[in-house]
């Protein structure tokens, strides 16, 4: 039976709503929450963007039992790898046993800002896999060294460490970066059901470990309003995918929005209050073979979705307790060479879209 959990959607939300939206969701039963980790929402109609790290420690303390990830954080420009260490290391002793570290390779409207460029896809790969192979040396412990092609990290040492190191979770949208998840991840996650990308993440590693699947959705009283607010709110649901990793502020994603209509966003969202049309999403995802769905209620109503969770949703699908989101920690170690630095990461191709 697939797992359902909530999208912590920090592009609409300020920080203190989405501390008490992961609350809401622990309380609704829901096992798991991911919260995006972006620079820019993806349009200023959308309105928010909190530093991520600062309100999965509010998080921490709002709630005892829901896993929480982030769906997900890019280790590569905005933020080094060895802060991303240290900032998941730190979160996860504040949740013990219940933080992944979702990564992906992230989109030019978030990494632009610190003026480094924007590599093509190919590369901003590669520069995934090392910044987890720097990841997981730093959360070793003790003081570590690594001169690789993208990265340098000098005599460096984490302190405050969990008892176990959290799971890594990898972000795939194409056939690399499924390579990448199964190779050096304990979980795969993608925007949208999709068999051949579960496939190819299983026949090459990913046997057996979590596939996470987002599905975009609006409950509303009536199916009308629903699809106007998915259309007002996330039109992003209808974009063509090259566009995503490749635009670079907010205007020009509003500029991109302007030819989609409210049709072709309800093509891509679940919109409404039929319970069947909502199951049949879900029943999409499974049939995939993705093992857990995050929910993203679009909207300022999430106490109207919250309800339809707990009184027909739940109900309906035969929601049992929740498995954790990942059900052993990470503890693979990075390859190490006689220096003392991590071995040089494998080379994959194409990007995934976090």
């Amino acid at each position: 039976m697939i797992d359902i959990g909530f999208k912590l959607s920090a592009e609409e939300f300020s920080a203190p709503a989405l501390v008490e939206l992961a609350a809401r969701a622990e309380a609704a039963g829901m096992g798991f929450a991911l919260i995006s980790d972006h620079f820019h929402p993806w349009t200023t109609r959308q309105g928010e963007s909190p530093f991520v790290w600062g309100v999965l420690g509010a998080i921490a303390q709002a709630t005892r039992r829901i896993t929480l990830g982030t769906a997900v954080t890019c280790p590569t420009m905005r933020i080094h790898p060895a802060l991303v260490a240290q900032a998941a290391a730190t979160t996860a002793t504040m949740m013990p046993g219940r933080f992944v570290l979702g990564l992906g390779t992230g989109e030019n409207l978030n990494e632009h800002v610190v003026g480094a460029g924007w590599p093509p896809g190919d590369v901003r790969l590669e520069m995934l896999a090392e910044a987890i192979a720097v990841i997981r040396q730093l959360w070793q412990g003790g003081v570590e060294n690594h001169r690789g092609e993208y990265f340098t990290v000098e005599n460096a040492q984490l302190f405050s460490l969990p008892k176990e190191p959290p799971p890594i979770m990898v972000a795939a949208s194409h056939d690399g970066a499924a390579e990448l998840a199964a190779h050096e991840a304990s979980a795969m996650i993608t925007t949208q059901p999709s068999a051949k990308l579960v496939k190819h993440f299983r026949e090459n590693g990913g046997g057996g470990k979590p596939c996470y699947v987002e599905i975009t959705a609006c409950w509303a009283a009536d199916e009308q309003a629903a699809r106007r607010t998915a259309h007002r709110i996330w039109p992003l649901a209808a974009l063509p995918d090259p566009l995503f990793t490749e635009l670079a502020q907010p205007a020009h994603f509003e500029a991109a929005f302007e030819p989609i209509g409210e049709d072709l966003v309800a093509a891509n969202v679940v919109c409404g209050p039929d319970p069947d049309a909502w199951i049949e999403k879900i029943r999409e995802a499974e049939r995939a073979g993705h093992s857990h769905a995050c929910v993203h209620q679009i909207g300022p109503d999430q106490e109207g979705f919250f309800r339809f969770w707990e009184k027909v949703l739940r109900p309906r699908l035969g929601a049992e307790r929740p498995r954790r989101i990942i059900a052993v920690a990470d503890r693979r170690r990075s390859g190490r060479t006689a220096s003392g630095t991590a071995s040089r990461p494998r080379k994959t191709a194409r990007p995934p879209r976090s």
